[in-house]
């Protein structure tokens, strides 16, 4: 008779806490770490991970699978990368609490912020709540390949509230925040992780409205933060435009003091200066040093876009003529676009008609756009970019790179690194990524669907991190812990995130050493045949939820353990 349902053998055990690794096997029995140590008993199934690392399932805080959980129980592209549990409703955007007068301010929120197109969502959200408790009900009834949990999105909370005051950003009162703070103590009793909410300029509706949260006020966010006091539980998770000089941590500190909770937050680096994030790891270690819980969320490769004519987003996107090319089929497209005539039209049209549109700009900085490649290549060289390629070939780079995505089946992807690129290298992400108090994330699994795919954040940090980069790179411990002890740590989720006897066997057998990333490949598989990208991975031996194996050899099982979080 066996003694335990499965057995990990003789891997290196990353244990989520930091320490270093260690030689053992892994024993589970009923969804827990029941043993770990040296020849232990037989299990019902053995894996042997002799020369790889045995990891704890990673705990990914910054995903908007808020639709897709609705219709879909595989949470891809996230599964492909080892996340066994995942958090919605991050940046304030969501779908509940939401009458049905709001559905379409919601709606489009979600497509102008997170590129998930309007038909995608009005067909394939159920609506079957109005409350949050009857949206995580939902959430309940339904299986997956990883947990879920889910914030209380601040911009539906508003506008619920407020109506239509809300969704323009007009001052609440002090009964509409009363009320606001009612709803997120009745949705926490039903088991939310928190709240979260957005004061960035970049986050607008498809319809060009900024979100509903831009301009709330202090007392608003502090308020809210203390119904986490009053219930002695939950999170704090927001976005603020922190990259502007003289930015700072000192309203993060206020409403982090009002919750007495966790609050986490965006960070990153410009790619020229003046480099604000110096100072804001300053402040960081300072308010955890007071006393505060305060983490930074950092993604470990440049904050990036993928540009292709079958995508979103390319150089030209902006131009009348190929806005008059933009709807049709992508293979009656390319056609069009070949022609000698419509290249010479496009390529000579303005480059920004609209002034406000700021994507019409950034989508044109050739000096840090690249071919991505295949195996993708995140961190190349001044001289292989776009500009430094048109430059050595004596042409433009607006024809360069208008010639590489009109080429081929499906044409070419660019990859532009927007941010976090500075000098043009990660080096800067290295230095934030040595602060104590940065985790691992940002990755925005399930949006974005056009523009890119950093769900695959987790096999990257690993890949290039601690495996590949010729200098700066991290302990695989170091890497390991950012992505699973310290993200739980922040959600207070305490039953996972480490390799410890008793805790949920939620883990990773990972062949280091043979991991890879695929190219990002544009899918027709979301709601309405709407396009995503997906990006696969190789090297994952196994991906264990509560002792089951949702993946084996890097394909699904088939078992759907994953359930419902509530915190």
């Amino acid at each position: 008779m066996s003694d335990f349902d499965l057995v990990i053998r003789n891997g290196s055990i990353v244990d989520g806490t930091g320490a270093a690794p260690f030689t053992a096997d892994v024993g589970v029995r009923g969804g827990l770490i029941a043993a770990i140590g040296a020849d232990l008993a037989a299990g019902k199934e053995e894996i042997d991970a002799t020369g790889q690392i045995v990891t704890p399932g990673f705990v990914d805080i910054h995903t908007h699978y808020d639709g897709q959980v609705t219709w879909e129980d595989r949470l891809t592209p996230s599964s492909f990368h080892g996340v066994t549990t995942a958090v919605i409703g991050n940046c304030g955007i969501g779908f509940a609490p939401c009458r049905e007068a709001d559905r379409d301010v919601l709606v489009r929120l979600m497509e102008g912020v997170e590129d998930i197109p309007y038909p995608v969502l009005t067909e394939g959200l159920p609506w079957t709540w109005t409350c949050f408790p009857e949206f995580l009900d939902l959430i309940a009834s339904r299986t997956y390949d990883m947990d879920i949990a889910a914030y209380v999105p601040h911009a539906a909370l508003r506008v619920y509230v407020m109506g239509q005051r809300g969704a323009d950003r007009e001052p609440a009162t002090e009964a509409d925040i009363a009320e606001m703070c009612r709803l997120l103590g009745e949705a926490m009793d039903a088991g939310a992780l928190g709240i979260a909410t957005s004061r960035t300029i970049f986050h607008r509706s498809s319809d060009g409205r900024s979100i509903p949260t831009l301009n709330a006020s202090d007392a608003e966010l502090i308020a809210l933060a203390g119904v986490l006091r009053e219930k002695g539980k939950g999170v704090f998770q927001i976005v603020e435009d922190l990259h502007l000089p003289g930015a700072s941590l000192a309203s993060l500190r206020a409403i982090a003091q009002a919750a007495g909770r966790p609050l986490t937050f965006s960070i990153g680096a410009g790619n020229s200066g003046p480099y604000v994030w110096p100072s804001l790891l300053e402040q960081l270690a300072e308010a955890n040093r007071d006393g505060l819980m305060m983490k930074g969320q950092m993604m470990p490769r440049a904050i990036g876009m993928i540009l292709g004519f079958e995508l979103t987003l390319n150089p030209f996107y902006t131009t009348a003529t190929y806005r008059s090319l933009s709807s049709m089929p992508l293979p009656e497209r390319l056609t069009e676009l070949r022609k000698p005539a419509v290249r010479e039209a496009i390529l000579a049209e303005p480059v920004d008609p609209d002034p406000a549109l700021v994507l019409g700009r950034m989508v044109r900085d050739f000096e840090t756009m690249f071919v991505l490649g295949s195996p993708p290549d995140y961190e190349q060289p001044a001289d292989r970019s776009i500009a430094a390629m048109a430059r050595a070939r004596g042409v433009t780079p607006e024809a360069l790179a208008y010639d590489i995505m009109s080429d081929g089946r499906d044409g070419g992807k660019l990859y532009l690194a927007m941010a976090n690129f500075s000098e043009g290298s990660l080096d800067t992400v290295g230095e934030i990524l040595a602060h104590p108090d940065v985790v691992l994330g940002l990755g925005d699994g399930g949006a974005h669907v056009g523009t890119i795919c950093d769900a695959s954040y987790s096999t990257f940090a690993l890949m290039h991190w601690v495996r590949d980069r010729k200098t700066g790179r991290k302990s695989v411990q170091d890497i390991v812990h950012r992505m699973t002890g310290a993200t739980a740590d922040i959600i207070g989720l305490s039953d996972r995130g480490r390799i410890a006897k008793g805790l949920r066997a939620d883990l990773n057998v990972i062949h280091l050493d043979a991991l890879a990333l695929g190219e990002p490949e544009v899918h027709y598989t979301l709601p309405s045949g709407g396009r995503r990208l997906i990006q696969r991975a190789s090297g994952y031996t196994a991906t264990i939820i509560k002792g089951e194996s949702v993946s084996r050899q890097d394909e699904p099982t088939g078992k759907l353990p994953g359930r419902l979080v509530r915190v």
